[in-house]
């Protein structure tokens, strides 16, 4: 039985439209979790690369510290001595990266916004006291 849209009640094109929506929203679902499920493994295999570009550089600055362990050897400096001094130059340049770091992520992580609005309240709430 073919029924035209004419010849359907107000309650069935409701209906319909309720079905179809219910349907496109689980479509959007799947399509949404199968985007997310390859966006994470994406994500992992670039995870991935960089943690192992993170263990070649970190065997670098291994590499470049022993090399200046080995030079200060080489120009008469104690070997202990020289292992001091390098261990002692790494861990200044480690704290310096570090702070720096710390105050670049502050200062990023500051809601600047919410606390100029607050501001402005503030000066107006005191403006209307008055």
């Amino acid at each position: 039985m073919n029924v035209t849209l004419k010849d359907r009640s107000l309650g069935e094109l409701f209906s319909d439209l309720s079905t179809q929506t219910v349907d496109l929203i689980r479509q959007e679902v799947r399509l949404a979790k199968s985007e997310v499920g390859e966006k994470l493994s994406s994500v992992g295999r670039h995870a991935i690369m960089i943690g192992a570009a993170a263990a070649f550089a970190l065997t670098a600055v291994v590499a470049f510290a022993a090399a200046i362990g080995l030079w200060l050897v080489a120009i008469g400096v104690q070997p202990w001595l020289a292992a001091l001094i390098t261990a002692g130059g790494m861990l200044v340049v480690a704290w310096v990266l570090g702070q720096s770091g710390i105050s670049a992520m502050r200062a990023s992580v500051a809601p600047v916004e919410t606390i100029r609005s607050l501001k402005e309240t503030r000066q107006w709430l005191k403006n209307e006291i008055r």
